[in-house]
């Protein structure tokens, strides 16, 4: 077990709170490939892994537990994996999640085919995440983009 029921429990909360209407099953859903991309994050240092914009949701609760995620970190072999989101949907690139699909499953996980769609397709789920990762650390981009003179 990567992290304790406990720890679970409140980073799937954590998910729902940013998701009203979302399911307790599909937050769990979320946070479990989360926990799968953090894995192979860690195995794969360099191999410029993503995840799609819902699992990033998961793994932005996962961050949310500083003390928790540090650990976990820590027992995956002591790389601290970093969050830095990137490009924005109309960036899209399927070999990335294609690519970091294939590290989850060769560490022995199945990976849900639902939760790793194209950021556009919200067929599934809408999520809060409001960031979509490329595999060059590239900067942040906010969707929708903010309009001139609006805060």
């Amino acid at each position: 077990m990567l992290i304790t029921d406990a720890e679970f429990a409140s980073c799937r909360s954590t998910v729902m709170d940013a998701n009203p209407d979302m399911s307790e099953e599909l937050a769990g859903r979320i946070v479990e490939e989360a926990l799968a991309f953090v894995t192979a994050c860690s195995v794969n240092a360099g191999a410029g892994l993503a995840p799609s914009r819902i699992v990033d949701e998961g793994w932005h609760a996962l961050l949310l537990h500083t003390a928790m995620y540090q650990a976990l970190c820590e027992r995956l072999g002591g790389r601290f994996v970093h969050h830095l989101p990137g490009y924005g949907p109309q960036n899209y690139d399927p070999s990335v999640l294609i690519r970091t699909r294939a590290a989850i499953e060769a560490l022995g996980w199945t990976t849900d085919d639902e939760l790793w769609v194209a950021p556009n397709d919200e067929s599934l789920v809408s999520v809060a995440a409001k960031c979509q990762h490329s595999d060059d650390s590239g900067p942040i981009v906010v969707q929708p983009k903010p309009k001139p003179g609006v805060v």
